[in-house]
């Protein structure tokens, strides 16, 4: 069964999560030629094959090579690390971490940014969120 989250990864095991979400699909080699200071090559295999057991990637052969993707789609991966850093960093609050997101922002929101957002609030309001 395919986990949620990065939770229970290690940190390489999350560098390489990373790579394959970035990627969408990737080999082993190409695995570790993205990640710093890599290991050996079998040892990014030998992760490989445990994120597959645990249910995080799959793989399919393409001639000789495996080539391993992602088994929880970007979006559902990417609500889940969201849920997990407001949980973690801003005691659960949505509003604290959408202040920091803007706060972080460099450039200033553009007109069509704010009245997504406005669309957004709005949503979350009528839905007693």
């Amino acid at each position: 069964m395919p986990h949620d989250s990065h939770r229970d990864l290690s940190r390489r095991e999350r560098q390489i999560m990373d790579i394959l979400y970035r990627s969408g699909r990737a080999t082993a080699q190409d695995v570790m030629s993205q990640l710093p200071d890599p290991p050996s090559y079998s040892a990014v295999r030998a992760m490989l094959r445990l994120l597959e057991e645990r249910g995080q990637v799959k793989h399919e052969q393409v001639g000789p090579r495996y080539v391993f993707t992602p088994t929880v789609a970007p979006e559902k991966a990417r609500r889940s690390a969201l849920r997990n850093v407001v949980r973690t960093f801003f005691d659960g609050s949505t509003r604290d971490a959408v202040a920091a997101l803007l706060d972080l922002n460099d450039a200033p929101l553009t007109p069509t940014e704010i009245d997504r957002l406005k669309r957004l609030i709005d949503r979350a309001t009528s839905e007693g969120r």
